[in-house]
């Protein structure tokens, strides 16, 4: 064997027998602590006990960031190979410990809860022995303590270590330690003397850094100078000199600013008008652009907003080529080119265009479509809800609904005796006995009412301020006017379900807890014998009664019934001639009502004498000094309250006069165009006002404007069925030279039964619905354009057939001008579309199944419409109106007023033709008396009508002359009266 070879073979020898070596001490080691590769974490196997070089870090299971850095470090310096005891330390389960599943029971026994006695920074927990093997005692096998039970007997501590595995490192919530020494190891991660003991810090080791400075090297150019050269700012242009110069006497002097027009000083702005440059040939290039951020930031300001004069319009010529460039153009091939490749892109965009539009915006239509929620297919009116009390409004019939204004999902209903005027008479105890009533609801509380507003007689008729929904006027059977105030008990309205109660859970602990707190009662009741069936206590549930703040005297009220009342609007108020003038105070004070007894009454709430100042209490006085909780807002009124204006209702001709029913004038609330065309300009600011709202005394007649443009005509449905069109203010009659109100210009027996509506559209306050008897009419207040022939050019101008079932009510759509509900007795409700149908309704719908005697629909919101329907059993439903009775179409309005105005011109030629057959009439008698030889009637004229009428009341007079000359009442002597 060769030199070469035998040093190759003692190279190779060497290697073998360092290969050999450091499997042995790798095999030492693995029979001191367990290999990764060879346990698996959690499996629970105990190793041999470790050797004391790996106490440094190997005794805590995982190995400190430090203690681990720093053991790697020496072993990287003996060996290149990785020390398995290390990922032991970091992946197995400590030596001497067992995973352990423990359930929330047994959390709960030990006191050791995850994430509340044990956290993840806080893992450890030590257990009495003793208690565990009471554990054993009572629960058996089903202590989650049973699988280490032989190693938990033999433990000879008093005391187990149990720790918290929060991330299931190990399999389980929880390990044990089942030996003295991983006991010790978790107690003590560090050792007695410090971390790693003795031993560990023997092994570690000090690594001392040196610190070298670094060496200068000479500058080698990459390119970035020449950059930074390129970015500086550099003058290659001349600087502007600009000279400004002003007179030596001006320095110093004050500075004034004002506005002025540009136009109205000489070169006070010099337009520089744009134009095309033919010769400008330089292109632009693209520059880069350096970007420096401000040290500072200063915001400054001043108390003028600067503005320097410019042009408010600017129009120029357009630029036009002459004819030789248009000829050149045109025929350059380009230009073809170009049109050629456009063309077919403009009429595919042109198509796109009539297929769809490409403006739409569908996110702001998106409920729109038919096909969404609540489309035109799903058109029935939908319950809702329904309220009644089985105390107050049973067997009642609901006179009058009202929506409150402002507070959304509270109504009002009036309820009734449902008796005639005998009935009455004959129970007149009964009925004396029993509270008439107005009931307040809220959608969240079904079953009870919010409140209870007394009246001293039933209310037929009640409405809301406008002005301050706190305020409630309402009319009584016996014919008095009364007002309530509810602002102490405007939060109770407002508030949420159960908040006014006793807060539940649920509505049925709710329920459960009124009912025993009722059964509660009436077995005390029952013990002290004060129990009587019938007489049950009306404040059981606790439900608040609103006694009323004033009544109108019974002398000067209504004799009969009030049928309807309404509040003035608040930009207008009449005097006691009935003149509209302006109201400064813009709050409703005056109250318009009517009944059977032939008059319309108009009365003011402000007192008629005293210093204009609020007699409120809300500010001099806490809380109300009645004894019987009624606030003074309207003491000044209590039974001395009389009307301002009577308005009566006679008839043209002899024969008695109208009793009317229902009313309603031109005017609305809101609508104060008239203010702009008073007959001056006096002030309109509070200060200046006299008086005003309902506390107030009016101001001066004086000081306020006449409203000039108020309609003083209005309309009014009678008991029998008539439509009479009247004027409020009272004039001189020619006879008697008495002040009162003119006779009707107009009325008409069109109607089968008595009027029970009459509501202006809210669209068109000309066109008014009329509902009575088996028929409804639709009037326009313009077509009465001669008064002289108000009588025969007046009526309808659509009236619909007699239905087979009587109509009770109607009400217009408050957000479609062309629909209107009509209620009938047999407990249906029909809708008519103009737009659709006008021979019949477009539907029919069931809602109760006893007559319906009011309903009042009402916009909640933009996509919730409700309707409230009252019958005479005394229950107020709530219906629901679908998306197509709502929504109005696409030019709905122009097309209803179009209808409207065709209606207008289909009447007036109907009278035209009714004149020409009148005409034609009287020729053909004429024609046929001249063939028979019967002389024609002499057609006299108007002066000899008028002697013929002097010469009869003559004729009259002399005859009563000489009747009370017979009579012994006058003598011969006596002077005749004049004529």
């Amino acid at each position: 064997m060769s030199e070469p070879e035998k040093k190759e073979v003692s190279d190779k020898e060497k290697e073998t027998a360092k290969q050999d070596e450091k499997e042995k001490d790798t095999a030492q080691g693995g029979k001191k602590t367990p290999v990764s590769g060879k346990a698996k974490p959690g499996s629970g196997k105990r190793s041999g006990t470790p050797s004391k070089g790996n106490k440094g870090a190997g005794d805590k299971g995982v190995a400190t960031p430090k203690g681990n850095t720093k053991s790697k470090t020496k072993e990287d310096v003996k060996a290149p190979t990785p020390d398995p005891a290390g990922e032991t330390e970091e992946e197995g389960l400590p030596e001497g410990c067992v995973p352990l599943f423990m359930s929330s029971k047994s959390q709960e026994i030990f006191g050791c809860t995850c994430d509340v006695d044990v956290t993840e920074e806080n893992p450890i927990k030590v257990i009495m022995k003793a208690d565990i093997m009471e554990d054993f005692r009572n629960r058996a096998a089903v202590c989650d303590f049973h699988p280490v039970k032989q190693e938990v007997q033999d433990f000879p501590s008093d005391e187990i270590v149990i720790v918290y595995d929060a991330d299931f490192k190990y399999g389980q919530n929880f390990y044990i330690a089942i030996t003295e020494e991983a006991k010790e190891k978790i107690l003590n991660p560090f050792g007695p003397e410090g971390e790693g003991g003795e031993a560990g810090a023997a092994k570690e080791e000090e690594v001392v850094y040196k610190y070298i400075p670094p060496e200068s090297k000479d500058w080698v150019s990459l390119g970035s100078e020449k950059e930074i050269k390129e970015e500086n700012v550099v003058e290659n242009r001349r600087r502007i000199k600009i000279s400004a110069r002003r007179i030596r006497k001006e320095f110093g002097a004050p500075c004034n600013f004002e506005d002025r027009n540009v136009a109205d000083a000489k070169d006070a702005y010099v337009e520089c008008t744009a134009y095309e440059d033919r010769t400008y040939d330089l292109k632009k290039m693209e520059l880069d652009k350096c970007i420096q951020a401000v040290p500072d930031l200063v915001e400054q300001g001043t108390n003028t907003d600067w503005r320097y004069p410019r042009n408010a319009n600017t129009q120029y010529y357009p630029r036009e080529f002459s004819e030789k460039e248009k000829e050149t153009i045109e025929k350059s091939t380009d230009l073809q080119a170009f049109a050629k490749d456009m063309v077919p892109r403009f009429e595919l965009a042109l198509q796109q265009n009539e297929i769809m539009d490409v403006f739409f915006i569908d996110w702001l239509h998106l409920g729109d479509a038919d096909g969404s929620f609540g489309n035109k297919a799903d058109n029935h009116l939908k319950e809702y809800q329904s309220f009644t009390d089985l105390q107050f409004s049973k067997d009642r019939t609901i006179t009058a609904i009202q929506w409150h204004p402002t507070i959304k999902g509270v109504v009002a209903v009036a309820v009734a005796e449902k008796l005639s005027f005998d009935e009455r008479i004959d129970n007149c105890a009964k009925v004396i006995m029993t509270p008439s009533l107005i009931l307040i609801w809220s959608f969240t509380d079904p079953i009870h009412p919010q409140l209870l507003l007394e009246a001293p007689d039933d209310i037929y008729s009640f409405q809301f301020s406008p002005s301050d929904p706190n305020i409630i006027c309402g009319g009584c059977y016996n014919g008095q006017v009364v007002l309530w105030d509810i602002s102490a008990h405007a939060d109770r309205l407002k508030q949420q379900r159960g908040s006014n109660r006793n807060k539940k859970s649920n509505v049925l602990e709710e329920a459960e807890a009124i009912f025993k707190k009722e059964a509660e009662a009436i077995f005390k009741k029952e013990s002290e014998g004060l129990f009587k069936p019938g007489f049950e206590d009306p404040n059981a549930l606790k439900t608040p009664v609103v006694r009323y703040c004033a009544v109108s005297s019974i002398e000067n009220s209504h004799r009969a019934a009030i049928t309807d009342i309404q509040w003035v609007p608040d930009h207008m108020e009449l005097n006691r001639m009935g003149v509209p003038q302006e109201n400064k105070s813009l709050q409703c004070c005056q109250i318009m009502s009517c009944a059977t007894d032939y008059c319309v009454l108009v009365w003011d709430t402000r007192p008629v004498k005293g210093p204009g100042q609020l007699i409120t209490t809300k500010e001099t006085d806490k809380g109300p000094k009645n004894p019987i909780g009624v606030p003074n807002t309207f003491k000044h009124l209590d039974l001395s309250w009389k009307p301002i204006l009577k308005v009566a209702l006679h008839k043209s001709e002899p024969g008695g006069d109208h009793s009317p029913t229902k009313f309603t004038i031109q005017e609305k609330q809101g609508d104060r165009g008239t203010l702009g065309k008073a007959t001056d300009g006096s002030d309109l600011s509070k200060e200046a006002a006299m008086g005003g709202g309902y506390y107030t005394k009016p101001g001066s007649g004086k000081d306020k404007r006449t409203l000039q443009s108020v309609k003083t005509h209005f309309y009014v449905g009678t008991e029998d069925g008539e439509i009479v069109y009247v004027d409020w203010m009272p004039q001189k009659d020619q006879d008697t030279g008495k002040i009162q109100t003119p006779k009707p210009e107009f009325y008409h027996s069109i109607h089968d039964g008595p009027i029970n509506t009459l509501q202006r559209s809210p669209f068109f306050k000309e066109v008014v619905l009329c509902v009575g008897g088996w028929t409804f009419t639709l009037w326009k207040e313009s077509v009465n354009v001669d008064p002289n022939e108000a009588k025969r050019n007046s009526g309808p101008i659509l009236q619909s057939a007699a239905s087979t079932v009587k109509l009770s009510a109607g009400h217009w759509s408050p957000s479609r001008p062309g629909v209107f509900y009509v209620a009938k007795v047999d407990g249906s409700v029909d809708v008519w579309d103009l737009l659709d149908k006008t021979h019949e309704p477009c539907m029919t719908q069931n809602v109760s199944p006893v007559p319906i005697t009011s309903l009042y629909p009402f916009q909640v919101s933009q996509k919730q419409h409700l309707m409230a329907v009252g019958d005479n059993a005394g229950t107020l439903h709530i219906l629901e109106i679908p998306w197509s009775l709502r929504q109005p179409t696409a030019n709905e309005y122009t097309g209803i007023s179009n209808y409207f105005e065709r209606e207008v011109k289909r009447r007036a030629f109907v009278v035209s033709r009714w004149d020409f057959r009148e005409i034609e009439k009287r020729e053909l008698e004429q024609e046929h008396k001249r063939k028979m030889g019967i002389a024609p009637n002499i057609q006299l004229s108007e002066e000899e009508v008028e002697y013929r009428l002097k010469q009869e009341y003559a004729a009259y007079l002399d005859e009563e002359n000489s009747f009370l000359r017979e009579l012994g009442l006058k003598d011969d002597d006596e002077p005749l009266p004049e004529t």
